[in-house]
């Protein structure tokens, strides 16, 4: 992803100023909406309380969630990205970008 200031919250990110995608910079010229989603998938759906998960759900928890955003890029095409928490394994802990899909 492309940053003109790096988010002061790496596992929160703001919307990007662009990315590559297939070798081609896209510039985002507006982000549309933005939401998140911190449910708890597989295994670790069922390792909590009922009372912290409900607040998990909420805000999130260490290496769980997901931050999507719409972005209309110079191109005039428009994707959802999104930031996944996740860590990769137990040596790289930052999460990683995907590129969900474009929009017709």
């Amino acid at each position: 992803m492309i940053f003109d200031v790096p988010p002061v919250r790496e596992k929160s990110p703001t919307c990007p100023n662009g990315f590559i995608w297939n070798q081609k910079t896209f510039l985002v010229l507006e982000s549309l909406s933005e939401w998140n989603d911190f449910t708890r998938r597989g295994k670790i759906a069922k390792n909590m309380r009922p009372a912290h998960a409900e607040v998990a759900f909420m805000r999130g928890s260490l290496n769980v969630g997901r931050f999507y955003f719409r972005v209309k890029v110079d191109s005039g095409q428009v994707f959802d990205i999104y930031y996944d928490r996740a860590r990769k394994n137990v040596d790289d802990r930052k999460g990683e970008w995907f590129i969900y899909r474009e929009l017709e």
